[in-house]
């Protein structure tokens, strides 16, 4: 259950189904998620039938990015609002820890690439957070293509999601710069040591990648972005236009409209780690192959009344917490 909509599937089938639900733009606008609530309970009902899964099966909702959001805003609303949303699927949600999603990350890129992931760490840039997860080490922000955007635009426009940002000025990009600094700086901490990447989200290989590939010419490889390239685009965009721009790059959807922040976000990870080139692989990751294998998510399934009132006063460690402890 992420930003965007949920995702469904079982250990027993090769089956995903998924329903859009925009979960970010209600807690944007103050609202929280009492107006996703009924359509969130209907999915539940309906996804498992869709996919066929089994009906005796234990089902566990995993929330990401945006469910920390609500949480962060109210944790009393969020868990009467969770245990609306079991009452009326049989679902309980647990609120998932930014690092427990890069691990799920990572898990599901290891199990789709195989041989073919060359680097000790994935780059997923989703629409409300950002994972940079190893097999080992992982870090993670709220930090999404959408919720970045959304920053500057509060930052430099004093607007609303959907601004446009172009054109921005050189004083304005050393700003942008900085603050996405200031809101990485635990990555040094979190990563130790050399740190290589493959991104595997949309954002950067549907958006950044073949935006890149158009504005400098020959700086692309097969399946990779240097840093150097992506700065350079940077350059060439950010006093332009928003339609200036798409006739450039060729791209008049949605990812134009993101396509500056992006790339300051792509070129911040880089700079942050370290590194010199990304590797790109476009896969249909989903959180569900980890969530699927985490038997400690689904040792709460039974104890979940336990769990949402160590929702309220631990916040997001609850799901740490040990359910055998529970009375």
């Amino acid at each position: 259950m992420g930003s965007s909509g949920i995702r469904a599937g079982a250990s027993t089938s090769a089956v995903t189904t998924r329903t859009s639900i925009d979960y970010l733009e209600p807690l944007w606008d103050g609202q929280g998620l009492e107006v996703v609530v009924e359509p969130t309970i209907s999915a539940m009902r309906n996804l498992p039938e869709e996919g066929r899964f089994a009906a005796h099966c234990a089902r566990v909702g995993g929330g990401f990015s945006a469910w920390r959001l609500a949480l962060q805003q109210g944790p009393v609303e969020l868990v009467a609002i969770l245990a609306r949303i079991n009452a009326g699927s049989g679902v309980p949600v647990l609120v998932i820890p930014q690092l427990q999603e890069g691990a799920y990350g990572y898990h599901g890129a290891r199990q789709l690439l195989g041989d073919k992931l060359r680097t000790s760490h994935v780059l997923d840039i989703g629409g409300g957070s950002l994972q940079i997860a190893g097999q080992h080490t992982a870090y993670g922000e709220l930090l999404g293509q959408k919720v970045w955007h959304h920053q500057l635009c509060r930052e430099f426009r004093n607007a609303e999601p959907a601004c446009i940002l172009q054109p921005m000025t050189d004083v304005e990009l050393n700003a942008a710069r900085a603050l996405l600094a200031a809101k990485l700086s635990g990555v040094s901490a979190a990563l130790p040591g050399k740190v290589s990447m493959t991104a595997i989200s949309r954002p950067v290989s549907r958006g950044v990648f073949p935006a890149v590939e158009r504005l400098v010419p020959g700086a692309v490889g097969a399946d990779s972005l240097s840093l150097s390239a992506v700065s350079s685009s940077i350059a060439r965009i950010a006093g332009l236009s928003l339609e200036q721009t798409q006739a450039l790059t060729g791209d008049t959807g949605a990812y134009s409209t993101y396509l500056l922040s992006s790339l300051l976000l792509v070129e911040g990870v880089l700079t942050v780690t370290g590194g010199e080139s990304l590797q790109v692989a476009e896969i249909d990751l989903t959180n569900l192959p980890g969530l699927l294998a985490d038997d400690h998510a689904f040792a709460w399934y039974r104890r979940y009344g336990c769990y949402l009132e160590r929702l309220q006063t631990l916040g997001v460690g609850a799901y740490g917490s040990d359910p055998a402890t529970c009375p």
